[in-house]
């Protein structure tokens, strides 16, 4: 079991480490550049990095809390109240996600509209609807594992 989630974690850090890397180079640079290109919607720079960065922060949060999940996987506490804990909070790191885009979704509109770029509110309805599938399947896995504890709880007493 311990090769799987050394697969999984490295897949987790792999996944990390470029978003990171674009929120530290990338971001400040392309919003600075918008704001330059498009001075209509200059005023959006700040909120949009704002939210970006929000964004990005439950993103992390989610991929520690995988993490953790992985390192009671490896120590055999997978049914336990910290699993179901962290997938609590994975859940509320894809709706926090979910939730913003909804409201930036009028950006990416105006975006498309003076930029001539239909797709861009294509790219922020996949990432809406992303982690939204992401909140359920969380919820759904805390609620299955909620009731796999209560059974196996409740066949350690009757033992």
């Amino acid at each position: 079991m311990l090769r799987e989630t050394i697969f999984l974690k490295l897949a987790v850090l792999l996944i990390g480490t470029p978003v990171l890397a674009l929120c530290i180079f990338w971001l400040p640079w392309f919003s600075r550049e918008a704001a330059e290109q498009y001075p209509k919607l200059a005023f959006w720079q700040y909120p949009f990095l704002i939210g970006v960065y929000i964004t990005a922060i439950a993103f992390f949060m989610a991929l520690y809390q995988a993490l953790k999940l992985l390192s009671y996987i490896d120590k055999n506490n997978a049914f336990s109240d910290l699993s179901v804990k962290a997938l609590k909070t994975i859940k509320y790191c894809a709706i926090i996600i979910s939730g913003l885009y909804v409201v930036f979704l009028p950006l990416f509109y105006f975006i498309g509209e003076i930029d001539d770029a239909p797709g861009i509110i294509v790219l922020g309805l996949v990432i809406i609807f992303a982690s939204a599938v992401i909140a359920v399947f969380a919820a759904v896995l805390q609620k299955l594992l909620k009731n796999a504890i209560e059974i196996k709880s409740e066949n350690d007493l009757t033992v």
